[in-house]
């Protein structure tokens, strides 16, 4: 989603900074500000979280610092439960992210063998979608623009 609202709004984004932290420059507004606080949201020192956070609410204010923290703590929830229960990504999800999961490297985690490779037609179907789903999300928008 980051990928293509960025796309749309004209704000290409790497996300490697995604797995590469503050290694990468991705684009994204106050991005070294929000990975520190996810960073700090998911670790166990109270004095970097307060810290992070501080710093968030001066850069976006306080309401961002806020989704930022709801955006975390939905995410932890989400993802402890597919790795708890040892959900798969369904097929058509697996199918159009295949690229991005192999470019930033979450094909090694430990749960995403959970999810079964994807091979043969299944990743060519998928790379056509992800040349055809910017463009319906784009018209999507134009659509809600009007």
């Amino acid at each position: 989603m980051l990928r293509e609202s960025s796309r749309l709004e004209g704000r290409p984004v790497d996300l490697q900074v995604i797995t590469a932290g503050d290694k990468v420059e991705g684009g994204v507004p106050a991005e070294r500000e929000l990975v520190a606080f996810a960073e700090s949201a998911i670790g166990y020192d109270a004095d970097a979280t307060r810290q992070a956070r501080d710093q968030l609410v001066a850069t976006i204010g306080e309401q961002g610092m806020v989704d930022a923290a709801c955006i975390i703590a939905n995410f932890q929830r989400m993802v402890r439960i597919a790795d708890a229960t040892g959900i798969p990504l369904d097929k058509p999800v697996a199918m159009i992210t295949a690229g991005i999961r192999e470019e930033l490297g979450i094909n090694s985690y430990g749960a995403a063998g959970n999810t079964a490779p994807v091979q043969g037609f299944s990743r060519l179907l998928g790379k056509f979608l992800n040349r055809i789903v910017p463009l319906i999300f784009r018209r999507m928008a134009k659509k809600q623009a009007n």
